[in-house]
């Protein structure tokens, strides 16, 4: 498992000071001037034997309100599974990002270090946040190099840290993605030894500074990657079962489907339990991020304690319970132990989600109406001689008891809407990995079922 991170506490009594670059505290105020020669008394003031005493002078300065320092901004750009682009953007909208603009397979904002790490640890859909630090013109390979060099890394990393460089590039001219690769890391090591003496070394694995060099045309960009492992990682999801639905595809998926998080939730193909758990964690306000480290924790000059309140505040929102059940079916009965694993590691208990054994073309709906999202078998997880039994079956099943409720199926079978002679209101391309899918949308009304 992937090691988790805990914050340091806080010192007792963590100093604050009011003051700070506004020159000494009012209370310490400048020391009585005397006459030249004078003789000060223990006794009362106003004694007669008592010299003559000039009263100390105060200098009283009105204090100037501070100008507001303005937090450094910076183009980030998040992307995420080809398909969710507009969902993530308006994910990001919500999140207080008004600019965020969607992209190929992805969305751009703009965000202060703080929001950076806020989009880190609340964004659902995001695999990445990435953080643009240079962008030129090229015409050559070893401009990537000048490129490289002229950008301060020190901002953000030394020779004490590992480093991974990683390069992709659409409709770019240049010959070898491995040479531009190649030519970044130089130009990054190359600053960083003429800085500081030394070069960071490479680590393919768990390095503590990740670079994304994009090339596209004839134009190069270079992002700081402050996310480190894929956001989709959310922690707690160990047991994997067969052709495992990333989180974050999960999460888009449920997104897409419109599911209102009070209302019910059935996968009738659960497997290990990924919608759900997505699904519960939608509900009750659970970061994604919660529970796991970020790659921005190992950068120079992470504020720890600022962290950790960012997360205690995000904790302090979760909610204590469900408003509806969320259940889950499989026909595997170590997928659904799997499942079950999954959940008690994202600290749902048994009654948050309902995990059985059961026959997807035999199940009731649990309530009078709600949402089904899933990822049904298909493609080499399924013979082909078994898909139309399975689909018809599942689809006499769907029209005899869910009357009232929304499905949604992923699939790269685009025939399974005739395969259950079922018409879809939507249709949206999605990429499952490498799969080519559509999350298919239909409305299961009774009245038009009454000839099925």
């Amino acid at each position: 498992m992937d090691d988790q991170y805990v914050a340091p506490a806080t010192p007792a009594g963590r100093f604050y000071d009011p003051f700070e670059d506004d020159g000494p505290a009012p209370e310490f105020a400048p020391e009585p001037d005397y006459d030249d020669g004078a003789q000060v008394d223990a006794g009362p003031a106003h004694s007669a034997d008592a010299p003559h005493r000039r009263a100390p002078t105060v200098e009283v300065r009105e204090r100037r309100p501070r100008e507001p320092r303005q937090a450094e901004r910076f183009k980030v750009f998040a992307p995420c599974p080809q398909g969710l682009e507009e969902a993530l953007t308006a994910e990001m909208q919500a999140l207080g990002y008004e600019d965020a603009e969607a992209g190929r397979a992805g969305c751009s904002f703009t965000a202060d270090w703080a929001g950076v790490q806020r989009a880190n640890l609340y964004s659902r859909l995001a695999t990445r946040i990435l953080v643009q630090v240079a962008h030129a013109e090229i015409s050559h390979e070893d401009d990537i190099l000048d490129l490289a060099r002229d950008t301060p890394w020190e901002r953000w990393f030394g020779a004490e840290q590992t480093l991974r460089v990683d390069t992709s590039a659409i409709k770019s001219p240049v010959q070898s993605l491995q040479y531009c690769n190649l030519r970044a890391k130089d130009g990054i090591c190359d600053r960083l030894r003429e800085l500081e003496g030394e070069r960071p070394s490479i680590d393919t694995v768990r390095p503590d500074a990740r670079v994304h060099l994009f090339l596209t045309g004839h134009t190069a960009t270079l992002y700081l990657d402050t996310s480190g492992e894929s956001l989709f990682k959310r922690g707690w999801r160990l047991d994997k079962g067969d052709a495992p639905l990333r989180e974050n595809l999960a999460a888009g998926m449920l997104a897409l489907a419109g599911w209102d998080p009070a209302a019910p939730l059935l996968d009738p193909f659960c497997g290990s339990g990924t919608i759900l758990i997505e699904a519960a964690w939608i509900a009750l306000g659970v970061p994604p991020g919660i529970s796991r480290p970020f790659g921005f924790e190992r950068l120079r000059g992470h504020d720890a304690y600022r962290w950790r309140d960012l997360k205690d505040d995000a904790r302090s929102r979760i909610l204590p319970q469900l408003d509806a059940p969320l259940v889950g079916y499989d026909l595997d009965p170590q997928a659904v132990e799997f499942a079950r694993n999954n959940a008690e590691r994202a600290w749902l208990t048994a009654d948050t989600i309902r995990f059985e054994v059961g026959d997807a073309r035999e199940i009731q709906a649990p309530a009078d109406h709600g949402w089904i999202v899933t990822n049904p078998p298909y493609g080499e997880r399924m013979a082909t001689e078994q898909d139309a039994d399975l689909w018809r079956d599942w689809a006499t099943c769907l029209k005899r008891n869910f009357a009232g409720w929304q499905l949604h199926v992923i699939t790269s079978d685009l025939t399974l809407p005739n395969q259950m002679r079922l018409k879809p209101k939507r249709r949206v391309p999605l990429h499952n990995g490498a799969l080519d899918c559509r999350l298919f949308g239909f409305e299961l009304v009774a009245a038009g079922y009454r000839d099925a």
